[in-house]
């Protein structure tokens, strides 16, 4: 995304250059994942080569939350997104960080990275969520125009209701991610 390499079409749709990108969950989500998987793969090796006797759940917590994060850019990308801007949200770049890198941050962690979780530990996933939702909120309130919003500053189209459809987006994402963490925990702790 940040150089625009395009292998498969040409769209400029939910697309920005250079250090814009970051205003994107689906780009800070895909980049905590990879730098939450990188820590992990660092302990995984000290705890091999028996420099460590425990990998310390904090590691295992940051890839849950990052799992979680990259877990909703998947769905939201499937049920809201595609049907809206269309499917080529899967082409390029999109294809990584909205298919390929979220499955396989989920399957690894559901299936090869063992969290000593219990239940609570489940409303961890919801952190990037607010974060970002606050960034988001913060974001349009600033950039309002007599009761408008421009597609520049609402660029996934949460307030296009109105203010009242932003309270009812904010409701159903943390709710909705709060689903997604959940599951996870859930799936771990049975796989």
């Amino acid at each position: 995304m940040f150089t625009g390499f395009k292998f498969m079409s040409n769209t400029q749709v939910l697309s920005t250059p250079g250090l814009e990108v970051f205003k994107y969950y689906t780009v800070d989500s895909n980049i905590l994942v990879g730098m939450a998987s990188l820590l992990l793969i660092i302990y995984e090796v000290l705890y091999m080569k028996k420099r460590i006797s425990i990998i310390p759940k904090w590691v295992y917590l940051l890839k849950y939350i990052c799992t979680v994060a990259v877990t909703l850019t998947f769905f939201v990308t499937l049920i809201y997104l595609s049907p809206v801007y269309g499917w080529f949200l899967y082409q390029n770049a999109y294809l990584f960080f909205h298919l390929i890198i979220p499955l396989i941050s989920l399957i690894s962690f559901v299936l090869f990275e063992k969290a000593d979780f219990n239940w609570k530990d489940s409303f961890y996933g919801i952190s990037t969520m607010i974060a970002y939702s606050i960034f988001y909120t913060t974001n349009i309130l600033i950039y309002e125009i007599i009761g408008e919003i421009t597609s520049k500053y609402d660029w996934y189209g949460f307030v296009k209701g109105g203010p009242i459809s932003m309270i009812i987006s904010l409701i159903i994402m943390i709710g909705f991610t709060y689903l997604i963490s959940w599951r996870i925990y859930y799936w771990n702790k049975r796989s």
